[in-house]
């Protein structure tokens, strides 16, 4: 709008620059030598005019002329950029695809036509890393590295080969170089695992601050991770600073009340410095919501030298507060175990123990049974015969990291160093082969005709077993049992052929 006012406001200028022209005439004389030319004062604005705009056509031709070489460069500059970038385009599409021939003849084609392009970079290094090039792909991300606009991405690429020949150092070096550029996500994990993994708690716990300062992690994360840092160095210090183990447990616990390694340490450091208050307190608020073992250890015995009645009596609290824990009953079954309670150990644990039509018990089940039938002064082969169960039954909860099975937390994974790797859960069965014998073959020889006497000849259809192959001799593995399956047939002492009505007659003297 306001461009056509102001195209508008020139025509009519110039509509009363003419008007005004043609209203008031004058003359315009010009003398030079003994050429004389006189006009009017419009004509002559009209030749000037036509002067001044074939003078500008003169000039652009002549300008023209003279640029024809750089309009051809540019010309032929933009038609390998266009041709650059189709084959950056193709070999894009390759590597999407996973052919890595097509990727890297169009990776040489874009560097012949972008030659130090970001782009014809990363074809390069992208379709030598799909190729297996290795050291190609190294020297591509380090001339990325070289540009200022690219620096960083060369540098995560060179982190990567670094990390895959199993150069920690390197990649280390490569991934604090990037961190110091731009706060990059990827460099603060590598930072950060890093130092975790060599056990430099307060570098990686500043790690997380400048993450979190960031903001290339959100604040639960955050707290996550510095309460797991914390935990790490209250572990660290329990032994020769217990008092500042304490306060780092404590911190922990604060900033992640579900960590249960942090309530553990701080409630056996407690229990340590007698204060068995503040410990029962802090394990009587987590338990609730998270039961563990460990926790219930700490619980029931909170005060040494207690009596085996008062260890039960706290148990018999943790049950109370979750009637459904299994950890709870195997606390109550140990502790009134210990009390020569049979009849109560009985009670928690028969609904667990597959008696009742429940599933499958697990091996802390099997065993808390065998523990059960030794106090209980029962025959020993029904103790043996729990043991023999609880070598193939499913495995109980345990600290898990990367298909690693831990009994104590660790706040790094030792297979790949990452932090808050150990997660408490059930560790997967999986079914092993089992091959089935096959029945020897039975092949029956046609009837031969024979002139012996009857007492002497043979029989008509002689049944003979062929032989099989020793290559082809069947190997049986043991196999795991599926999740509902009762047990195998065989255990370990001998085969079991009792019937339904026997196993209960003979698991029924452990709840009379």
């Amino acid at each position: 709008m306001l461009r056509l006012i102001i195209l508008l406001a020139i025509l009519g200028g110039l509509a009363f620059g003419i008007g005004q022209l043609a209203d008031q005439p004058g003359d315009i004389s010009i003398n030079w030598g003994s050429t004389h030319i006189e006009t009017s004062l419009l004509t002559g604005a009209c030749v000037a005019a036509f002067t001044l705009v074939a003078f500008s056509f003169l000039w652009n031709l002549i300008r023209f002329i003279f640029r024809i070489p750089s309009l051809l460069t540019i010309a032929s500059g933009a038609r390998r950029r266009a041709k650059g970038y189709a084959a950056v385009s193709r070999g894009m599409i390759a590597l999407g695809a996973g052919d890595h021939k097509t990727a890297r003849s169009a990776a040489k084609e874009a560097e012949r036509h972008l030659k130090g392009a970001p782009l014809a970079l990363l074809l390069k290094a992208q379709s030598a890393q799909l190729a297996g090039d290795r050291p190609a792909a190294e020297n591509a991300f380090s001339e990325m590295a070289e540009h200022p606009e690219t620096r960083v991405l060369g540098l995560r690429g060179l982190h990567v080969e670094a990390r895959r020949r199993g150069d920690h150092v390197a990649a280390h070096a490569h991934a604090l170089e990037a961190q110091k550029l731009t706060a990059a996500a990827w460099a603060g994990d590598a930072v950060l695992e890093h130092h975790a993994a060599h056990e430099n708690w307060a570098e990686a716990l500043a790690g997380v601050e400048r993450s979190a300062a960031a903001k290339l992690i959100d604040k639960a994360t955050a707290n996550r991770q510095r309460a797991v840092l914390k935990t790490a160095i209250a572990l660290q210090q329990e032994a020769s600073n217990p008092d500042g183990a304490l306060v780092q447990a404590r911190e922990a616990v604060s900033l992640s009340p579900l960590l249960v390694p942090a309530n553990t340490l701080a409630a056996n450091l407690l229990i340590r410095n007698g204060d068995t208050r503040r410990a029962k307190k802090l394990i009587e608020s987590i338990w609730p919501k998270v039961q563990h073992p460990d926790l219930a250890s700490a619980y029931v015995n909170l005060r040494q030298g207690d009596k085996a009645s008062e260890r039960l009596s706290r148990a018999e609290a943790l049950l109370k507060m979750t009637p459904n824990s299994l950890y709870a009953r195997l606390a109550v079954a140990g502790a009134a175990t210990e009390a020569r309670n049979i009849e109560r150990a009985c009670a928690v644990l028969e609904p667990v123990a597959g008696l009742e039509g429940a599933a499958r018990p697990s091996v802390k089940i099997c065993l808390a049974m065998a523990a059960l039938e030794e106090a209980q002064g029962s025959a020993g082969s029904r103790a043996r015969d729990w043991l023999a169960r609880a070598a193939r039954a499913p495995r109980d909860e345990a600290w898990i990291a990367d298909g690693m099975v831990s009994d104590v937390w660790q706040p790094v994974s030792p297979v790949s160093g990452k932090l808050d790797a150990f997660q408490w859960q059930r560790p997967v069965e999986r079914l092993a082969a089992y091959v089935v014998e096959p029945a020897p073959e039975i092949i029956a020889e046609p009837a031969r005709i024979d002139v012996t006497p009857p007492a002497a000849q043979p029989s008509l259809t002689k049944p003979w077993v062929k032989p099989v192959p020793k290559a082809l001799i069947p190997v049986i593995f043991p196999q795991a049992n599926a999740p509902d399956d009762p047990g195998n047939a065989f255990t370990p002492l001998e085969q079991n052929t009792e019937t339904e009505a026997v196993k209960k007659s003979r698991f029924g003297g452990l709840f009379r």
